[in-house]
């Protein structure tokens, strides 16, 4: 898409003057992640966390010149996350809310779990968390080793495991946990976790980059989960394995692509005011920043467009979601380049989105993982592989 409507400028122009209240708080939360609970006054603190929920469930969506948004469609998300990110992406990712639960939650769970989910969040500020990573296997749902076990004496199921990189899960209230409930790709399943179960732990890393996250270990020894809480009971089994997990990744990561851009166009603007008549090697430096971030802007829109019509269309938003994350480490790097050997300590905001930048190679699936779904997705579509092409012209 070349230009945004009405609608859709009108809910950029508000996430651009909630970036303007998160800016100046960015470095004091990246130096303490504890600091976010006095930062309730931020719009994105206070109402992020209201929004992200499907209408029916939410009497309280953002109203803006008499339209309504509930930041429900990927597009929507795109446009108001890559302001948010720009603001600054560790105090987006440390917001109330379940903006990853909540999509899995609405695409899995039954009419009372999501009316129970989603009323707590509007009930209060409220953390969540979304637990996928594991130790030693990253992102691969497919290779979860985490698993749900009923026991013999027929009590409530039980969950064993490790998970890391679990951002808001030392803070957090409830979340979603991946785990294995069966074999094959058919025995994925996802489970609503209290975090203060009995057998729940989440010990905070220490991390470099999206500090504000307090990424966080998570043990699972032995957590009771009653039936109530696992999701997709009532669907085929088909919308519980796999199939299901891909149409809920596929409206994730066209969000984790649109924060890529928006750190990348934060590190393009800081130096643009420090650098503001460059010419010569830097003025075309900086002018293949604002390129390259405009063409993967287009390119995750188009993607976040994409979802919308068809959940199972995702190849675009892997293809965005790679793009994005090495857009985000490059103009990084080369804006601290541009301002020379000492701008990591000279400019403290611009080292930490550089730093920050690195963390969106690692959200919901690294780059690999997205090749290798687009692949597949190449496969199921019936486009041969590049190397049968070529061995099938050779031949002819």
């Amino acid at each position: 898409m070349s230009e945004l409507d009405r609608r859709l400028l009108l809910l950029q122009a508000e996430a651009r003057q909630w970036a303007d209240e998160m800016r100046p708080h960015a470095l004091r939360v990246d130096r303490d992640p504890d600091a976010i609970s006095t930062l309730t006054h931020l719009a994105v603190l206070s109402r992020l966390g209201t929004l992200q929920i499907p209408a029916e469930y939410n009497p309280r969506p953002l109203l803006l010149s008499g339209e309504r948004f509930y930041l429900t469609s990927a597009l929507e998300r795109v446009v108001f996350l890559e302001e948010t990110a720009y603001g600054d992406l560790g105090i987006t990712l440390a917001s109330p809310g379940a903006p990853m639960s909540g999509v899995v939650v609405d695409a899995m769970g039954d009419p009372a779990q999501k009316e129970s989910f989603f009323g707590r969040l509007l009930d209060r500020p409220t953390w969540t968390f979304f637990a996928l990573t594991e130790p030693d296997r990253g992102s691969d749902a497919g290779h979860l080793q985490c698993r749900l076990e009923r026991p013999a004496d027929g009590g409530p199921a039980r969950l064993h495991g490790d998970k890391r990189y679990v951002g808001n899960a030392a803070r957090a209230d409830l979340g979603v946990v991946f785990a294995r409930i069966g074999g094959g790709p058919l025995g994925l399943g996802a489970v609503l976790v209290e975090a203060g179960t009995p057998g729940y732990s989440a010990e905070p890393i220490p991390t470099l980059g999206v500090r504000g996250a307090q990424l966080a270990a998570l043990r699972l020894t032995g957590v009771a989960v009653p039936d109530e809480q696992v999701l997709g009971r009532h669907l085929p089994a088909t919308r519980r394995g796999a199939l299901g997990w891909l149409r809920t990744f596929n409206l994730l990561r066209p969000v984790v692509a649109t924060m890529g851009v928006g750190v990348a166009r934060a590190a393009y603007e800081y130096v643009l005011a420090q650098r503001p008549t460059a010419r010569g090697d830097a003025g075309d430096r900086l002018a293949r920043m604002a390129h390259d971030i405009e063409t993967v802007r287009r390119l995750t829109r188009r993607s976040a467009e994409a979802v919308d019509r068809d959940a199972d269309d995702g190849h675009l938003a892997s293809v965005a979601k790679v793009s994005a994350a090495r857009l985000a480490e490059r103009v990084t790097v080369a804006a601290l380049q541009m301002l020379g050997p000492g701008a990591r300590f000279e400019h403290p905001l611009l080292d930490k989105l550089a730093r920050d930048a690195r963390a969106v190679e690692y959200m919901e699936g690294t780059s690999t993982i997205q090749r290798l779904g687009v692949f597949k997705d190449l496969l199921r579509r019936g486009v041969p592989p590049a190397g049968a092409a070529a061995r099938s012209s050779d031949q002819g």
